[in-house]
């Protein structure tokens, strides 16, 4: 039997979303500890996890595990991987692969990588369509170049153009090495708004500094003064509450937790 389409007076589904610049696993105190980060994003408890530097096999920096795999399987979340460098190694050894990986409890529809343009270190965006009960999410996952706001800027034009109108519901997410009002980022302010100013309850890690409370700052960890890390929303989706957490040493970035509220039957 055909489920019926949801009604218009449908309530939005809330789903929590996190976006993580792991720096491979290695903390402030310069040790790989992936228990360590595998436990701080245990206690989020989010339907979806967007990480940034993340190791496959690459080496030993990060002992040379498969860390996508890994977290993955300590908290039963589907994967979706975007290598950002994929090289290959001798023999039937697996590819010595970094970039971006998102982890969720509901279902991966579609998931493809997309190369970013620039020199330098390679970029990449991970689109992925995540189905909700009632309704899809698109979720794009990057971490833009640090080179220069002009090669920023073209890889903000190609991400940007991966969420056509005909999409529907979407957020763009991940480490932007950019401030939300940077000149690069014009390109998603057309058709995507900034998270952290729409969301209706903000905390961050300002604690005593009242003069930078509520600025959502994420880097680096142990003194933060830059907001790099973002999440970006197409029309109809909201955000009932945004927070910069605490990264307890596992990395030089602070994780950046949004409670957002989709629309149903899109």
């Amino acid at each position: 039997m055909t489920k019926p389409a949801p009604g218009p007076d449908q309530p939005p589904i809330p789903i929590r979303l996190v976006t993580f610049n792991t720096h491979h696993g290695v903390g402030e105190d310069a040790r790989h500890d992936l228990p360590r980060l595998a436990k701080l994003l245990a206690s989020v408890d989010a339907d979806v996890i967007c990480l940034q530097e993340v190791d496959r096999y690459f080496g030993d920096r990060s002992e040379d595990v498969d860390q996508a795999l890994l977290l993955s399987r300590a908290f039963d979340m589907q994967l979706a991987w975007g290598p950002a460098i994929d090289e290959p190694r001798p023999g039937d050894q697996p590819p010595r692969q970094y970039g971006n990986a998102l982890l969720s409890r509901l279902p991966i529809l579609v998931s493809d990588v997309h190369r970013l343009p620039g020199g330098g270190e390679p970029r990449s965006a991970l689109r992925t369509m995540l189905e909700l009960d009632g309704g899809t999410l698109w979720v794009t996952a990057t971490h833009l170049t640090t080179r220069s706001p002009e090669e920023r800027g073209e890889q903000v034009g190609a991400l940007a153009a991966l969420h056509s109108e005909g999409m529907g519901a979407g957020v763009l997410v991940g480490d932007f090495n950019a401030r939300p009002d940077a000149t690069e980022l014009d390109p998603l302010r057309v058709r995507f708004t900034d998270a952290w100013d729409l969301a209706h309850d903000r905390e961050d890690r300002a604690r005593w500094r009242f003069w930078q409370r509520d600025e959502g700052l994420t880097h680096p960890a142990h003194s933060p003064h830059r907001r790099i890390d973002q999440v970006w929303m197409s029309p109809g989706v909201t955000v009932a509450a945004a927070q910069v957490l605490d990264a307890e040493g596992a990395s030089d970035h602070l994780p950046l937790m949004v409670d957002l509220l989709v629309p149903s039957g899109v």
